[in-house]
């Protein structure tokens, strides 16, 4: 990762948001709150119900990358499993950001590779290769997320942020926190939020 990557991987997606970075949908959860993601996103288009292009895609990303897959909308299938989880950490990817469903997840918080999804479904997924794709753009929610964009993730959920523009980012992100630290200072001396906002 590059020096601005990691810059943006110390900051809450909260405060990136606020910074600029786009929030991808709140339902998209890390399995473990405790987990994050920080690194450069190799997109996966699903057919929807089949995870063909997840195995894919897991020997195309290059180490570090985070798989930002979206299933079209059909979420209720497990497209991911301890299998994917355990080929994703032999390759030492980053982690999986995933518009759907994962399954086996006693193992996969076992594992420990950060997960982000909608939720847990045991129904299986099929094969079909037509339809999918890899390193192209692809759509989550509202948001179009790009090959290379920027991607973080921790318990509040996930952003993204095209890589253009991560030294801005990384830069509202900074000021933002020493604001936010200077107004803890101010409460913690007395100072209402009333007083320190102007409401």
């Amino acid at each position: 990762m590059t020096a601005q990557a990691t810059r943006l991987g110390e900051f809450g997606t909260a405060t990136l948001h606020e910074s600029g970075a786009t929030p991808l949908p709140p339902q998209l959860r890390p399995l473990d709150p405790a987990w994050r993601i920080c690194g450069y996103a190799f997109t996966v288009r699903l057919t929807p119900g089949n995870n063909i292009w997840l195995h894919r895609a897991l020997y195309a990303a290059a180490p570090g990358d985070v798989l930002v897959a979206s299933t079209g909308g059909a979420f209720e299938f497990g497209y991911w499993g301890d299998i994917l989880t355990s080929a994703a950490i032999a390759r030492r990817l980053g982690g999986l950001v995933l518009d759907g469903c994962v399954r086996d997840s006693a193992e996969l918080l076992q594992l420990g590779f950060p997960v982000f999804s909608r939720g847990l479904c045991v129904r299986g997924t099929g094969k079909d290769t037509t339809g999918g794709d890899l390193d192209a753009d692809i759509t989550i929610g509202s948001v179009v997320v790009r090959p290379g964009d920027l991607v973080v993730g921790d318990a509040d959920g996930v952003v993204v942020s095209p890589r253009e523009d991560a030294a801005v980012v990384g830069e509202r992100a900074a000021r933002r926190e020493d604001k936010e630290a200077s107004v803890r200072r101010r409460i913690a001396a007395g100072e209402s939020t009333l007083d320190i906002y102007g409401f």
